[in-house]
């Protein structure tokens, strides 16, 4: 899908030429003055995101996905162009957008560091003005779905990076937005959360028809959430079109690493995956293979029925050495 810029009330997210600046102070060379300095952090950005479209929003640090987010947010405001998102503009109505999308962004917690994790969403639901069933039957499905029964009467400033991950993303959903903006949403999480979190949000989108728009530096979440990807660098589009055509045109491979409990010489795998390397006496297996074909639980799905697998890692391919591959092609259309 190719960026647009024709408006329509319908779109979930609509910007049109946007630019944010900022001016900073730089020290001048031998002297005690500061010089002011103009930065652009995001350049002539046009992009239009359809009501249910799950859009992975990602690029090498400093790309601009940060502060375009919060120009969506209503955080900031831009210094040019237009931001229309659900049909509103962001920063004067702030207020009425907030009932509407789910945020998760950065370590910006919505969630009250002294109250056990349940007392956050009891307040949240007042602030949206949830009624207590309606609350109460959301947040069944939240536990039930993201697993935080072990930890929903703990303090927050009592729980782990992932555990505290969990319960901000139900903190963004419990209110049912019709977007929802994710910031890293699986940072701190082992592999078996990460899957864990990623078919939980799956299945509440393709349930209640959510517009998911995702920033994350991990291909796993762009792969396992998003059907469209939007590839930002020095604050400007350099490639925005479906998934599949972007791992398809850069062929960028996952590689799993699996240690057994006992010595292979050799997995049979499936078609979409090969062993790149077998170390340590056949104990430890380095398998490559391509992601838009092939799933980690089906992949140890095969290697479990020859093998028992005592750990296990798995490297992902890095935004920004896609994005170093965009450029180095001269950019992708």
């Amino acid at each position: 899908m190719s960026t647009q810029q024709n408006q329509s009330p319908s779109a979930a997210v609509e910007l049109s030429r946007l630019r944010r600046d900022y001016i900073v102070r730089a020290p001048v060379p031998g002297s005690r003055r500061r010089r002011r300095r103009t930065v652009r952090a995001v350049d002539d950005i046009s992009l239009r995101v359809e009501r249910g479209e799950s859009v992975g929003f990602v690029g090498a640090n400093g790309a601009g996905k940060s502060t375009t987010i919060k120009m969506m947010t209503g955080i900031l405001k831009p210094t040019s162009g237009q931001v229309r998102v659900l049909g509103r503009e962001p920063v004067p109505e702030r207020r009425h957008l907030a009932r509407e999308i789910g945020v998760v962004f950065g370590q910006r917690s919505q969630l009250w560091w002294d109250l056990p994790l349940r007392e956050s969403y009891r307040i949240l639901g007042s602030m949206h003005r949830l009624t207590e069933r309606r609350r109460e039957e959301r947040l069944e499905r939240l536990v039930d779905g993201l697993d935080l029964g072990d930890f929903l009467d703990r303090p927050v400033r009592q729980l782990s990076l992932g555990q505290r991950m969990r319960g901000e993303v139900a903190a963004a959903l419990l209110h049912s937005p019709a977007l929802v903006v994710l910031d890293e949403p699986t940072i701190g999480l082992d592999m078996v959360s990460k899957e864990g979190l990623r078919r939980f949000l799956r299945e509440d989108r393709e349930e209640r028809g959510t517009t998911l728009f995702l920033t994350t530096h991990d291909m796993g979440d762009v792969e396992r959430l998003c059907e469209r990807i939007v590839v930002v660098n020095s604050g400007t589009v350099a490639y925005d079109g479906a998934l599949d055509s972007f791992r398809e045109a850069l062929g960028a491979p996952r590689e799993l690493i699996v240690d057994l409990t006992e010595p292979v010489a050799a997995l049979e795998l499936p078609e979409a995956a090969v062993t790149a390397a077998v170390e340590a006496d056949g104990i430890r297996h380095r398998i490559t293979f391509s992601g838009s074909r092939l799933t980690v639980p089906a992949l140890l799905t095969a290697i479990g029925t020859q093998a028992e697998v005592r750990d296990l890692s798995l490297a992902e391919p890095a935004i920004e050495d896609l994005v170093r591959q965009i450029y180095a092609r001269g950019g992708m259309s």
